[in-house]
């Protein structure tokens, strides 16, 4: 009891220094003359992550190009709380601008971004999640209804299955094993459905997961991550691919409308700066870490044509009818009009 309130004292009083330091911003509108400064949080990525780079580079960009007027103050991996509780503090206007992974509870249909098997190759990936690209159209809105400014995403590549022990192609061999997902709709139901056990659990709790047994190892993210925090608790990395991960550059909306067109011009265009560059490098950036595991001792494997036939059928006949009751017919049929031909 004591450590779970020292925790809630630790969080609310972060919480409470992020939204001191976005106190200069009140609910009139702000003159692109005025100086303020701004809240960049992320749930996962420390400094000298990807995702930390980009951070910096985005903060770096919007004060060069105020003059100095707009500061960011950025908070890495954890920093300021999970990921839902992060999430929750950017809506509620806490936190003012974020680099994550959108969470579910406040409009399932966000779960579009990361739907199994919608895109199955990087050409697919770009006209998909691109600038204008027709997924990008349908979350857009979402994010409008959630009281959110979207800039873009944030793409890392396709998603894989990392286990410790054994490791598994195929739905048979899946079974038994457990991995952590993600807890978003619909990443467990789609670990599920490729033959695996599910356990949703947030990041900062899977390490200690994996290294307890509570799980077997992880799923859905990029080799980066499991190679970067779990090296030493993981044998094998499957590439799956089942999911697209994208994160997303976001801002609290009313956050967003305060600012006058100069300034929103100044932190829109710096986003797209960061998106653009990160489209360019993201799949170089895979690559090198596959690199880097294999030279490390991971077993890297890529399940054969057939293998991925027969997953990208059973997650698709499973998951996206789950999936349309979330996200309503009209996102599914649209979806199902651009999605990915298997091979």
């Amino acid at each position: 009891m004591k450590r779970t309130l020292k925790k809630l004292f630790t969080t609310a009083t972060i919480v409470a220094a992020a939204t001191a330091i976005t106190a200069p911003i009140s609910t009139s509108a702000i003159a692109s003359d005025d100086k303020f400064k701004l809240t960049l949080a992320a749930d996962s990525g420390d400094k000298d992550s990807p995702i930390g780079r980009s951070m910096d580079m985005w903060s770096k960009l919007i004060k060069e190009r105020s003059d100095g007027r707009i500061k960011v103050n950025v908070f890495y991996q954890g920093e300021l709380g999970g990921q839902q509780e992060l999430f929750d503090q950017l809506v509620k206007g806490n936190v003012d601008m974020m680099l994550t992974w959108p969470q579910t509870s406040y409009d399932e249909r966000i779960g579009v971004n990361v739907l199994p098997y919608l895109v199955l190759g990087w050409d697919d990936a770009i006209k998909a999640y691109g600038q204008g690209g027709w997924l990008s159209k349908i979350v857009d809105p979402v994010y409008q209804d959630m009281g959110l400014k979207y800039f873009g995403p944030y793409p890392e590549g396709f998603g894989g299955i990392a286990t410790k022990g054994r490791y598994a192609t195929n739905m048979s061999q899946a079974e038994g094993l457990k991995v952590r997902s993600q807890t978003i709709f619909p990443l467990p139901q789609t670990i599920n459905a490729m033959g695996f056990q599910a356990v949703p659990i947030d990041w900062s709790e899977v390490y200690t997961s994996i290294q307890t047994g509570v799980v077997d190892g992880d799923s859905s993210n990029v080799i980066y991550w499991d190679y970067e925090y779990f090296r030493d608790q993981l044998d094998y990395y499957v590439h799956s691919k089942h999911n697209f991960s994208s994160y997303a550059l976001i801002m609290n909306g009313s956050k967003w409308e305060e600012l006058d067109a100069e300034d929103q011009g100044i932190i829109f265009d710096a986003a797209q700066e960061v998106i653009a560059k990160q489209f360019k490098d993201a799949k170089a950036e895979d690559e090198k870490w596959i690199k880097a595991a294999q030279e490390a001792g991971m077993e890297y494997i890529v399940p054969s044509t057939e293998e991925m036939r027969a997953w990208v059928k059973v997650v698709r006949e499973q998951v996206w009818p789950q999936a349309e009751e979330k996200l309503g017919a009209e996102i599914m049929a649209e979806i199902r009009a651009n999605a990915s031909v298997p091979n």
